[in-house]
């Protein structure tokens, strides 16, 4: 599911983030309707976070609810701690990956990641932000 819109408070300076989530999960034996995907990113999203902490929650989520053969968890998002304070870079975002299982692989997550797209900054770790 691409586009998943969400929003949260910084925990360290107590001012939004806005952005959207991309979630893919290589199925086991469950599967789940869309929506529920996005049930998750907007709970988990709801309480003051970091954006690194929102990605490992909501791929940790998926993978204890589903018991996928994958997850991956792609967050793209504008900080006001960026724009509105310090450098004020209006237009930056942060990108942070989430993977587990199967799509940790780097071969593997790179052909996800390319159909997601909006990624192309992250890291080849397990997870990450650029």
């Amino acid at each position: 599911v691409r586009d998943i819109a969400f929003r949260s408070t910084c925990e360290h300076h107590l001012l939004p983030f806005t952005g959207v989530a991309h979630l893919a999960y290589a199925p086991g034996e469950r599967i789940v309707g869309l929506g529920k995907l996005a049930r998750v990113v907007e709970t988990l999203s709801s309480r003051p976070q970091l954006q690194e902490r929102l990605g490992e929650q909501i791929a940790d989520t998926i993978e204890r609810g589903l018991e996928p053969r994958g997850v991956l968890v792609v967050l793209d998002a504008r900080h006001g701690c960026v724009t509105s304070r310090g450098t004020r870079q209006a237009e930056s975002t942060t990108v942070t990956v989430a993977s587990r299982g199967t799509l940790a692989d780097p071969a593997t997550r790179a052909g996800v990641l390319a159909l997601v797209g909006g990624a192309a900054g992250t890291t080849a770790s397990g997870s990450g932000a650029s």
